[in-house]
């Protein structure tokens, strides 16, 4: 019996153009009605997941930020935050600075983004959220995420780099977004605040199906019984995970859920 879906959302849960398909709403609802929670676990904030709920239904509970939030959508409320703190973050900062020059830093809080010099990345969606300071550490604000990002430097050479100079600092991860590296506290992963999330619902993971596209995907496909890496996923993840689901244009979750909850169409 599966008792819950985590599923990631750009790559995977959503099409290409950002939007959810009937097909998907409808695959979604079905397996509420055979009594799956439905969860979204994504590297999107609160405010990029809120939106997305309220066009399948909604679920009670998300994980947000690779892991650091447990957010409640329809209280519009985060129930948990594991921050970065930020000795530790201006240490990662130091580390990168040197590992990767011209390199840049922003901070995700939960609730906006802190954004220092340099900080070029634009996300017109999220400007009204972003606010410019010297320095993330010294803001006074949580620091759900460190956004390490370069327009000099390739995603997977930025990766490589970061993952053998931080070894261990925290944890740093990507979603694919042109030069952005994904850094949040030691421990903090998706799979983790999934796992937690599972038993607190009274599921294990072999009562739990996943669906993922990127690296940061990776531990959450693995911990889930039966984990689908979608047909356009990151080759890291393909050659990772044995399950497949069809690409996130041809409703790929959707297809997954309903041959397991037994939908005719």
């Amino acid at each position: 019996m599966v008792k819950v879906v985590a599923t990631d959302l750009d790559g995977t849960l959503l099409r290409s153009d950002g939007s959810v398909s009937s097909r998907t709403r409808r695959a979604l609802d079905l397996a509420r009605r055979a009594g799956a929670r439905v969860v979204f676990v994504s590297a999107r904030p609160p405010r990029g997941v809120g939106p997305i709920a309220a066009q399948t239904g909604g679920p009670g509970l998300a994980v947000c930020s690779n892991g650091a939030i447990v957010y409640d959508v329809a209280a519009d409320a985060i129930v948990t935050a594991t921050t970065l703190e930020p000795g530790i973050a201006a240490g990662v900062m130091e580390v990168l600075a040197e590992a990767l020059p011209g390199v840049a830093f922003a901070a995700e809080t939960g609730r906006g983004v802190l954004q220092q010099p340099g900080y070029g990345r634009v996300v017109p969606d999220d400007e009204p959220f972003q606010r410019r300071v010297p320095d993330v550490c010294a803001a006074g604000e949580p620091i759900v995420k460190l956004l390490a990002w370069s327009a000099a430097h390739p995603l997977e050479d930025m990766f490589t780099a970061a993952t053998a100079a931080l070894d261990g600092l925290a944890e740093v991860t990507h979603s694919g977004s042109p030069g952005l590296l994904e850094i949040s506290a030691p421990g903090v992963t998706k799979a983790g605040t999934l796992a937690a999330l599972c038993e607190r619902l009274g599921a294990g993971p072999e009562e739990v199906v996943a669906f993922g596209d990127m690296p940061n995907d990776l531990a959450m496909l693995a911990f889930a019984g039966a984990g689908y890496a979608m047909a356009n996923a990151h080759p890291a993840v393909l050659a990772a995970v044995e399950g497949r689901a069809p690409g996130n244009d041809e409703d790929g979750v959707a297809v997954v859920l309903e041959q397991i909850f037994d939908n005719t169409n």
